[in-house]
């Protein structure tokens, strides 16, 4: 039985996008029965036996050093947030084994409020789970639908399993991709968060799509980009942004979006700030025992 199904199927859909001409070897001999890189060429790539690797990629090697790790992500051509979950997973036990201490926050020291408070433009804190625990009053009227539920706004559940996120994201397709890439990432790092292990386990259970993007191993981290929307209230509107981790608050992201001013965007944040002053939406955190939501 394979010890670490999550190493394993990463390893495979990291071989399976790449060739031996991708990476400038010659194809190991006999009939290629899956797309891809074989084991063989990882492991001729990476500079380790066919046995060893084999081994790896099934979870049955412990202690793997990092010159390992990194001989292999040169083999497989990984990004820096690939490499990073390879390592996570690598040094994962297997799925039930238990971290203490690694579940994700659900509540914002009253310092970061104060800051979100602070500035002009839209501002939120977010965990790995993707729940915005915080953000400031024109962050909450830029997501008129956070004060739905008794529970903190998920971006991924709203994605996923609300009928008017779609029309939301003016860009849904890379918008649910990329939120799909992000939680990979986190259940890489923090695997046993009973949170994030109901959230994927309820998004799998009611979302096709995100079962499929969600079986294409893919991981990403916020950084920066551009994010497009279509305010139900003020039509569309642009934003570029940047994410900040903070160590002193380990866990949690600050994500800040820039207006460019005398902008139709800047017009609608305007037109906005008449919410601002409405109090925010209560912020509950999610409950540990799923009975405790009854």
């Amino acid at each position: 039985m394979n010890s670490n199904p999550e190493l394993r199927d990463f390893l495979v859909s990291r071989r399976a996008r790449l060739t031996p001409q991708d990476v400038g070897v010659e194809p190991f001999g006999g009939a290629r029965r899956v797309p891809g890189l074989r084991r063989e060429e990882v492991a001729f790539l990476a500079g380790v036996s066919i046995d060893y690797y084999t081994r790896f990629e099934r979870g049955r090697v412990q202690n793997v050093s990092d010159e390992v790790l990194d001989a292999i992500a040169r083999a497989l051509r990984l990004d820096d947030v690939e490499q990073d979950h390879l390592r996570n997973l690598a040094r994962t036990k297997g799925p039930r084994a238990v971290r203490a201490g690694r579940t994700m926050p659900t509540r914002v020291p009253a310092g970061l409020q104060a800051v979100l408070d602070a500035m002009t433009v839209p501002a939120y804190v977010l965990n790995g789970r993707v729940d915005f625990l915080a953000a400031n009053a024109i962050g909450w009227a830029l997501y008129p639908f956070a004060g739905d539920g008794d529970r903190a706004f998920n971006a991924s559940r709203f994605q996923f399993l609300d009928s008017r996120a779609p029309d939301f994201y003016r860009d849904y397709d890379l918008t649910v991709r990329n939120n799909v890439a992000i939680l990979r990432a986190s259940a890489g790092e923090n695997p046993h968060d009973p949170g994030l292990v109901r959230l994927v386990g309820e998004l799998s259970t009611q979302s096709e799509l995100f079962r499929s993007l969600w079986a294409q191993q893919d991981v990403v981290q916020y950084s920066r980009g551009t994010k497009r929307y279509h305010h139900p209230a003020v039509g569309d509107v642009d934003f570029e942004y940047e994410t900040f981790e903070m160590p002193a608050y380990p866990g949690l992201t600050m994500l800040v979006y820039v207006v460019e001013p005398a902008s139709r965007t800047a017009e609608a944040m305007q037109l906005l700030a008449s919410w601002a002053a409405a109090p925010a939406p209560a912020q509950v955190a999610e409950p540990q025992d799923p009975a405790q939501r009854r």
